[in-house]
């Protein structure tokens, strides 16, 4: 039989205090986890990408393949496209970001200087 190691004692009944602070500390990380993941955010960042590929390709792309799309720089078109939905998706997260989560009801909202 291996022995473990003492670990630290949890305690066995928690205060009301330390249910608000664990609460509100979840809350927190919840909030900066919901902004860092705004689908606005992934959406822009990927369509600008492409947006730049593919721009790029329609400025480099030669005549054979313009007249193959009869006449028209498609690639180009594509990606001046691509970029400007991915700019309003990221302008779009600038001017409206995610709210921040409302506290539950019951709980007291803490003040700065509490």
């Amino acid at each position: 039989m291996t022995e473990h190691p003492e670990q630290p004692r949890r305690p066995l009944h928690y205060t009301e205090d330390d249910v608000q602070r664990e609460v509100s500390e979840l809350e927190t990380k919840s909030a900066t986890a919901a902004r860092i993941f705004d689908l606005r955010r992934i959406i822009g960042g990927l369509f600008v990408v492409y947006g730049v590929i593919v721009t790029i390709t329609g400025i480099t792309d030669s005549q054979a393949a313009i007249d193959k799309a009869e006449g028209v720089n498609i690639n180009l078109w594509t990606g001046i496209g691509m970029l400007l939905l991915g700019i309003f998706f990221l302008a779009w997260l600038k001017l409206r970001p995610t709210p921040p989560p409302l506290p539950p009801e019951g709980l007291p909202e803490e003040g700065p200087g509490e």
